[in-house]
């Protein structure tokens, strides 16, 4: 088989695209992108030709599928279908994929690609797996018996996969753009639950998943009492997690995570939960956890100079707070500054006050223009980044051209935040702390 992915820097697609060619497909791909991004490693590991204009051939036995970044008056989609070649949602090819292994589909609004990883990473220092992972990570192999597959519910992408098992970690209002309200979210994360054939593990703390009506046997997990796995005597400490689990009443292990928050706690619960079902020892799963590195951009740390940077994908009000609350459990000496990158105008103008209040747990927070690659600002009239910054009890504007602006935050925690790539941002911080290190030796 033959795939051409168009957006294939993206996470999704080139994730995608890595698995299909594990799997024996010819695989190249097109982007508009030239600058170098962390999710064409893989793509390059492997040799997959990127593209970047419409002067090169397609065969025509060649199958299409493209990033929903990408518009239907794009030329390299008009390009594709004036050959007549044959397209696909990549949500559909991937359902073709997994369906040739025992699935393991983690959805929910938060914690997908954490729960996924830390699934993979134990069942790779054991059994082996296959993996689809939204960062850029994916790995197939038909030897392998398992596949992680990362499952989300934008535009009800994950309605088309049929996994042995899942996980729900949450539901939230999320993607209001595909969804009428709160109960059109969790009725589509209902189809994807029934869609398992084995069994569902859900955390019991949302009141969201909970509601569902399951047709497949469910585990709950979470720190309530009344779930079937129980998280207890919870230690957050600066080196990480420390935590127990109970099933049914009765202790099963003490685990030690090198993450940070509550609900890095829920995340491995779920994963070890689901390690467990599928017969990995607790001994095991306890000595893979201790050395799990978490996935690209999430609570990723550098130290530059004096300088401590995290880079973190959380671009949800809820994902923003948990993360900072967790920089406030590793460094709680520090001072905590935040730079946010929002993604799409309909997502600031329906949680603006959302990001007002999750941003307040900083210090200070900076915030730049609106990044979005789907939708247009013209459609949202009065909808921009002011908005969240004239809330903030002490904010300002950013971008790669005033990032002088943190000169006098240097000692302090700086944390990156968006979906967006947010690497040109961190690479003019560097310049700034090369440049103030160098004054500071000529004042010397």
């Amino acid at each position: 088989m033959k795939y051409y992915c168009i957006g294939i820097k993206g996470t999704g697609m080139s994730t995608l695209a890595q698995i299909l060619y594990d799997l024996g497909a010819e695989v190249s791909g097109y982007d508009d992108a030239k600058a170098h991004k962390f999710t064409q490693v893989g793509l390059e590991e492997r040799s997959i030709p990127i593209y970047y204009d419409q002067t090169h051939p397609i065969d025509k036995d060649t199958i299409v599928t493209y990033s929903v970044a990408f518009s239907e008056d794009h030329p390299e989609i008009k390009r594709v279908k004036e050959l007549g070649l044959t397209i696909k949602k990549y949500n559909e090819i991937m359902g073709d994929v997994i369906k040739m292994f025992k699935t393991i589909g983690v959805s929910g609004t938060h914690g997908k690609t954490t729960t996924s990883s830390l699934i993979k990473h134990i069942l790779e220092s054991t059994i082996g797996c296959n993996y689809f992972i939204g960062a850029g990570d994916g790995f197939a192999s038909k030897q392998n018996e398992y596949f992680v597959v990362e499952s989300d519910e934008f535009n009800r992408h994950f309605t088309a996969y049929y996994p042995t098992y899942s996980i729900i970690t949450n539901i939230e209002k999320e993607h209001m753009e595909c969804y009428k309200d709160i109960d059109d979210i969790r009725n589509t994360f209902e189809i994807f639950a029934n869609n398992t054939s084995n069994l569902v593990i859900a955390n019991g703390d949302n009141e969201e998943v909970k509601k569902i009506g399951y047709s497949t046997r469910v585990i709950f997990y979470g720190f309530n009492f009344n779930n079937d796995v129980v998280i207890k005597n919870l230690k957050l400490e600066e080196k990480g997690s420390i935590f127990d689990l109970y099933i049914k009443d009765e202790f099963y292990g003490s685990f030690e995570i090198p993450l940070y928050g509550k609900h890095m706690v829920q995340n491995a619960a779920a994963a070890i939960i689901m390690c467990k079902e599928i017969g990995i020892s607790s001994k095991d799963i306890y000595e893979a956890l201790k050395t799990f590195k978490n996935a690209e951009r999430r609570f990723a740390i550098q130290k530059i100079g004096r300088t401590t940077i995290i880079d973190d994908y959380a671009h949800h009000p809820t994902e923003i707070k948990v993360t900072l609350e967790s920089v406030r459990q590793k460094y709680p000496d520090k001072r905590l500054v935040v730079v946010f990158r929002p993604n799409t105008y309909s997502r600031t103008r329906d949680f603006k006050d959302e990001f007002i209040d999750a941003l307040n747990v900083a210090d200070k927070a900076f915030v730049t223009e609106i990044d979005s690659n789907r939708e247009y600002p013209t459609d949202y009239p009065g909808v921009s980044s002011k908005m969240i910054i004239e809330g903030l009890k002490n904010g300002d504007s950013i971008s790669e051209t005033t990032m002088d602006k943190l000169k006098d935050e240097l000692d302090s925690v700086i944390c990156f935040m968006g979906c967006a790539y947010m690497e040109g941002l961190i690479q003019k911080l560097r310049e700034v702390i090369v440049q103030v290190e160098a004054e500071t030796k000529e004042e010397m």
